[in-house]
């Protein structure tokens, strides 16, 4: 542990885990457009790509985090005050996440506008642009809000169930639809499968809270394995549905050879199979950094500046990009697509440096 700014102690390994996931951020957002990029740091939506692993580690940290707060809350300022807290908290950021990402709409006159009416607002604003990184998060949290104060067992069920849900609706016709849309990081209900890697942060914090980081070590790491080996099999039932004779589908980080399905890893999809598998490799590399940190004493500073400002950070990268990137032509050889992710990333550093060190944390 060590202190932080407000005074509250902070769990080394989680800031490292987070610091690591926004630059993994920084750097796929920035370079996987590219042409000359390999495919690992791309988004694929056919399978799990490095690129696919880093929004379910967000969600990961978010669900640890947000157990951890919760409680501390509720046992300081009651339930109603810790509920209103919460509700207002998230509301806050899905607003942010409407103005960050913007709605579907386009009118260029204002007889258009006229002509799409309130109905055509509606039915065209948010069904894509809208549902990305920040509101997830904030439709995630407030649908695992009822079992957030439960036993494990509970938390584990509900998203069971979830997960049950996503099946259902996406069999019957969600899926053809999200995927021809096309929608982002699973649609307006990709917040049932997102469900996985928040529980999945849940249940890391329970367990750091009652064995500590030498005890919590081997069940992180155990239950990771299971996930992603659940995630892998539950990928492996699209060679049901051909009615292939092999029982094993393409590992997770290899583009499949059979035509894609709903058990498919697609993070367009939100599939369950890819958000199970996300959730199990979170799971999996934060016990790397709660060995390294929190068992050795490994530290990075920079990756406790960008691990401790997370949502500066994901705002600040999306607007140094947009300055940046049109310089950068698609067609550039990798070498100047690493000059231009080397700009990129000393500007949101500077920046994540400078409100550091006047401990300006942006928070909601």
């Amino acid at each position: 542990m060590s202190a932080s700014a407000d005074g509250k102690t902070r769990l080394v390994s989680l800031d490292q885990f987070r610091g690591y996931t926004v630059l993994g951020m920084f750097f796929v957002n920035f370079a996987g457009s590219y042409l000359a990029t390999p495919a690992l740091f791309k988004h694929h939506h056919t399978y799990c790509s490095y690129a696919d692993t880093i929004m379910p580690q967000f969600f990961f940290a978010v669900g640890f985090a947000y157990r951890l707060t919760f409680l501390r809350q509720l046992q300081s300022a009651g339930l109603g005050a810790t509920l209103g807290k919460v509700v207002r908290r998230n509301l806050g950021l899905i607003l942010l996440g409407a103005i960050i990402h913007g709605i579907d709409v386009r009118v260029r006159s204002w007889q258009e506008l006229q002509d799409l009416g309130v109905e055509g607002f509606f039915e065209t604003a948010f069904q894509r642009n809208f549902f990305q990184t920040l509101t997830h998060i904030g439709v995630t949290t407030l649908w695992i809000l009822p079992v957030l104060s439960l036993r494990p067992g509970w938390r584990i069920a509900f998203a069971i169930v979830s997960a049950g849900l996503h099946v259902w609706l996406s069999h019957a016709s969600y899926y053809e639809w999200v995927m021809r849309r096309p929608g982002i990081d699973g649609g307006p209900l990709g917040f049932l499968t997102w469900t996985m890697p928040m529980i999945a942060g849940t249940l890391a914090y329970d367990l750091m809270a009652s064995r500590g980081a030498a005890g919590s070590l081997k069940p992180l790491l155990g239950l990771g394995t299971i996930l992603m080996a659940l995630g892998y099999g539950l990928s492996c039932l699209n060679l049901v549905a051909q009615g292939a004779e092999t029982l094993l589908i393409e590992p997770p980080f290899v583009a499949p050879s059979y035509p894609v399905d709903y058990w498919t890893m697609s993070q367009r999809a939100g599939s369950i199979s890819y958000l199970v598998f996300g959730a199990g490799l979170s799971m999996a590399l934060y016990a790397l950094f709660v060995w390294i940190c929190d068992l050795h004493g490994g530290r990075l500073g920079l990756l406790d500046t960008l691990g401790q400002n997370a949502l500066a950070g994901y705002i600040i990268h999306i607007l140094v990009n947009r300055a940046i990137t049109p310089f950068v032509p698609r067609d550039a050889p990798m070498w100047f697509v690493l000059a231009g992710f080397a700009l990129s990333f000393a500007f949101c550093y500077l920046f994540l440096r400078h409100l550091e060190k006047h401990l300006l944390y942006l928070r909601l």
